[in-house]
């Protein structure tokens, strides 16, 4: 049960990183549309991003962020023991608070001044690319495995974490993703509880793993 739980999460994590990834290349082609000089099909082509942004693409890349944080905590590789998994961790965060903060207020912008007959400006337009070229690095670090381990990676492998952690990665995003249909906007409400919950328990259990081997 455990190992089909682990393959599911696995199999969500994946899905939905290639779905971010097409949505971000969807993104790309409706700027692109909405450069053009046509007034009607601009607006309609922003106002269609900024949807797709909102109610599918922001979805999916909660989904995939925190199945693969969910995953690294509950398997061997951790968070900072290998640099490929550290760089995929660290590429996320910054994708993920740059989506918030910065691409997706600057979209919404974009979709009124497409309305007011201007084109989206070129470093949305770019950033989309970066995004959509970020998540393909990180597929090819899934891959790859490049560069060895981490100087904290220490000499005890970690165990696989309990089957909740694996059980929630997958229902724990699926409910986000309901609640965010009804409230209207993305919320990964669920998937953050899992994710410090397992955090949390994970280090209690280091610390009784430590005191027992010293004793």
């Amino acid at each position: 049960m455990l190992k089909g739980w682990r393959h599911a999460a696995v199999w969500l994590h994946i899905i939905t990183s290639v779905g971010w990834m097409a949505e971000a290349l969807t993104l790309f082609a409706l700027m692109l549309i909405g450069s053009g000089g046509d007034p009607g099909r601009r607006a309609s082509a922003m106002s269609m991003a900024h949807a797709i942004d909102l109610h599918l693409l922001a979805p999916l890349a909660n989904a995939s962020a925190f199945t693969g944080f969910l995953l690294a905590a509950a398997t061997p590789w951790g968070f900072f023991r290998h640099w490929w998994v550290f760089g995929k961790f660290t590429i996320t965060v910054v994708q993920f608070h740059v989506a918030i903060l910065v691409l997706s207020p600057a979209l919404a912008d974009a979709e009124r001044a497409a309305l007011a007959g201007e084109p989206p400006p070129g470093a949305l337009v770019a950033g989309t690319v970066l995004m959509a070229s970020a998540i393909a690095f990180q597929a090819w670090l899934s891959v790859a495995k490049p560069w060895k381990r981490t100087p904290w990676a220490g000499a005890a492998k970690p165990p696989t974490g309990p089957l909740w952690v694996f059980v929630a990665a997958v229902c724990a995003n699926g409910a986000d993703a309901g609640i965010g249909l009804v409230l209207g906007f993305p919320l990964p409400l669920l998937s953050l509880v899992a994710l410090v919950t397992r955090l949390l328990t994970r280090r209690r259990s280091g610390g009784r793993v430590r005191a027992v081997a010293a004793a």
